[in-house]
């Protein structure tokens, strides 16, 4: 799992933990994902996904066979579209499209191993990529080729390996506190969700870890919201 110290990622980890299945665990902060790995009986690989070499080591130090893979990093990059350089574009597609897509390849030959012939790639989009907001413009397009991925993959790489992504809203965890720890902005925000909250990290660990599961055996090639209403429905 990458991102494993991330709001949601850690989430997802210890849901998975805890429902028995062993883990490999992914993530840049060497000594918090050390310690999450103690905790969970995980093994880990300490590796910035912007470093050409991070797949092949964590490949190599996760092993095969591969039951799942979930790639649970991204950013949220918030600037007017007139602000926004060519750094900032490269860097928001490489690390939420690019680097999703180098993990997946990496662990292709492991996925394809999985015990009972089926395995689960589980990658994140955003209400963003499918409905328009203000200063999301290098975040949204990223994301929406996040989106273009999963459904690519779902048809080549079907019926070994299962492939869907997770399109949240505004989630309360650590990469969201410029806006979910200002109490103005969280009231607004969570104003505009048709179900009148932001959204917490186990929301979307919750769907993630179902999606890894063989409960969803027969759900490939799908964005699935978790938004509070926000993607689909009008705000009152």
């Amino acid at each position: 799992m990458y991102g494993a110290t991330g709001g949601v990622g850690e989430c997802l980890a210890r849901r998975l933990a805890a429902a028995g299945h062993p883990l490999h665990l992914v993530a840049r902060d060497a000594p918090r994902l050390q310690a999450l790995a103690t905790a969970l009986g995980a093994g880990f690989s300490a590796v910035d996904v912007t470093a050409e070499d991070a797949f092949a080591q964590v490949a190599a130090e996760a092993g095969t066979p591969l039951s799942g893979l979930a790639y649970a990093v991204g950013s949220i990059n918030l600037k007017p579209f007139a602000r926004l350089t060519a750094a900032d574009f490269q860097r928001d597609f490489q690390l939420n499209a690019a680097a999703a897509a180098l993990a997946v390849q990496a662990a292709l030959p492991a996925l394809r191993a999985a015990p009972g012939g089926r395995a689960s790639v589980v990658l994140f989009s955003s209400v963003a990529a499918g409905r328009g907001f203000a200063l999301h413009a290098s975040i949204a397009m990223a994301k929406a080729a996040v989106e273009g991925l999963v459904r690519a993959l779902a048809a080549e790489l079907a019926p070994a390996v299962r492939v869907n992504a997770i399109a949240p809203s505004l989630l309360d965890t650590p990469l969201a506190q410029g806006i979910a720890g200002n109490a103005r902005l969280r009231e607004a925000v969570a104003a505009s969700h048709p179900l009148g909250r932001i959204g917490q990290a186990d929301d979307a660990a919750a769907l993630a870890a179902f999606l890894l599961s063989a409960q969803a055996d027969w759900i490939t090639g799908q964005v699935l919201g978790v938004d509070g209403g926000r993607g689909a429905v009008a705000g009152k």
